[in-house]
């Protein structure tokens, strides 16, 4: 498997819809004028390769301002959730093993306008408290190497998941806390653009699960969420060509799928090896260091999540 990258004309669609640069010269500025400001920052790391710099202009359609607010938060959320953003290596067993228990490629095609589409689905199977944290772990691990694999540029993502195994007994295992760190590093510290997300084979239980976490999602993000009951209903706003096999597409066994991120994120241990240490110093930071309560509010006064 490889990612397909956008046609010429979906990169002419997709450039402006970014408001990206036609002259690559005016990209070189930018990231040279980012990295004469992250000199100026002692708290934060200044190596960040080009082509992810690049992702974070794209994501923030070329607004320096908001790439330094996402960079700063990047960094700030690898000191603030280690349990997150440290010992990031799949071929440590218990990473390995979460893929076993949750597919969630992010599938190789593009849609007609752009975007990129991301799989997600569970396995029926004793999934622990662990594994729901090491599942969300693995998630930003694969959103790390897609600032580096997505180099021409997409317009968007759009999340499909799989709810037909979710049970009561898998969602009181979430704890509050850790979905909305998760849920704050991915809207915060990554220049991810969610366009669209779609839950199929929906059941009461989902309604539940969604009051949960709906007060984590920002609301731009939650007006595009869509229910179905069926894979069916999905057809009719997601190209079927694009899904995994098992879903009536083309894009090959989701467990096939799976594998080669796994594989991916093996191919890149050295890299997230080098990156143990590339996060915030808050005692270097200019002003006030930022705290836990900063970054999330005051712990420890969210409700568990209770299902009857």
């Amino acid at each position: 498997m490889m990612m397909l990258h956008p046609t010429p004309a979906q990169r002419v669609s997709i450039r402006e819809e970014l408001r990206e640069p036609e002259d690559p010269a005016d990209i070189e500025r930018d990231i040279k004028l980012i990295r004469e400001w992250l000199e100026t920052q002692p708290h934060l790391p200044k190596d960040m390769d080009d082509m992810r710099l690049t992702t974070f202009l794209r994501g923030c359609k070329f607004s320096l301002e908001k790439v330094k607010k996402k960079l700063d938060m990047y960094y700030t959320m690898r000191n603030a959730v280690p349990e997150f953003f440290a010992n990031r290596d799949i071929n440590r067993e218990e990473l390995n093993i979460v893929l076993d228990y949750v597919h969630c490629p992010t599938l190789p095609g593009i849609t007609p306008n752009g975007r990129r589409i991301t799989f997600i689905r569970g396995i029926d199977c004793d999934f622990q408290p662990h594994h729901i944290l090491d599942a969300m772990k693995v998630a930003l691990m694969i959103g790390d190497v897609r600032l580096a694999e997505e180099s021409v540029g997409i317009a968007g993502d759009v999340f499909i998941l799989d709810a037909a195994v979710a049970s009561a007994s898998h969602f009181a295992k979430f704890s509050p806390t850790v979905v909305k760190k998760f849920l704050i590093a991915v809207q915060e510290a990554y220049p991810v653009k969610v366009k669209e997300v779609h839950v199929i084979n929906i059941s009461p239980l989902v309604d539940t699960i969604f009051n949960f976490v709906k007060p984590f999602v920002k609301e731009k993000i939650r007006s595009r969420i869509t229910f179905h009951n069926d894979v069916e209903s999905l057809y009719k706003v997601v190209p079927r060509d694009l899904l995994p096999n098992e879903y009536g597409g083309k894009a090959g066994p989701i467990v096939e799928l799976n594998q080669w991120w796994k594989q991916k994120l093996a191919d890149n241990t050295e890299w997230f090896k080098e990156q143990e240490d590339k996060k915030a110093n808050e005692s270097l930071r200019p002003g006030a260091p930022k705290t836990s309560d900063d970054l999330f509010g005051m712990e420890g006064t969210f409700r568990q999540l209770n299902i009857d």
